[in-house]
């Protein structure tokens, strides 16, 4: 189970606020590092996304993780894939309200829409219908169907 994450943005406040919207949440500022805030489903799992300014860097402390800015934004490796309970028209209508990209896209066995934070940060946002396409792929099993042959092709 994964119970919060935290995702970088040129503006936490306006990513945390449009995550909250998505999930129909609360957005919050986060003081536990500069500059952060935090949106928050409010569901039973204390589901929720902390957003840091692009370039603020967790690095190990004593007493804790603490942050650095080590770095100008730029497009990041990382992603997430995020449930909401509202419609794919809404996600996308979100979306360009805030001029991100945001499409729909076919990842074979189920579809996200990519909902790109400050058009650098990619968040694969699944409204209920693509929830259900995700669960019913995402077993070891199927995982290993469609994995496991292509490892041994490479």
């Amino acid at each position: 189970m994964l119970h919060h994450a935290s995702f970088p943005s040129r503006d936490p406040e306006r990513a945390a606020r449009v995550m909250a919207e998505l999930w129909n949440g609360r957005a919050l500022p986060f003081p536990v590092f500069p500059n952060s805030h935090i949106a928050i489903k409010g569901d039973d799992k204390g589901t929720a996304i902390e957003f840091y300014p692009a370039g603020q860097v967790l690095v190990p402390g004593e007493g804790g993780a603490h942050v650095e800015i080590q770095h100008a934004p730029a497009p990041s490796e990382s992603h997430l894939a995020v449930g909401v309970d509202i419609s794919e028209d809404q996600v996308i209508a979100i979306g360009r309200r805030e001029g991100w990209r945001t499409e729909t896209c076919d990842r074979g066995p189920f579809h996200v829409v990519e909902f790109w934070i400050d058009n650098l940060y990619m968040l694969e946002i699944l409204p209920p219908a693509f929830q259900a396409e995700y669960l019913d792929f995402a077993t070891i099993e199927n995982f290993e169907k469609l994995f496991l042959p292509a490892a041994d092709a490479a």
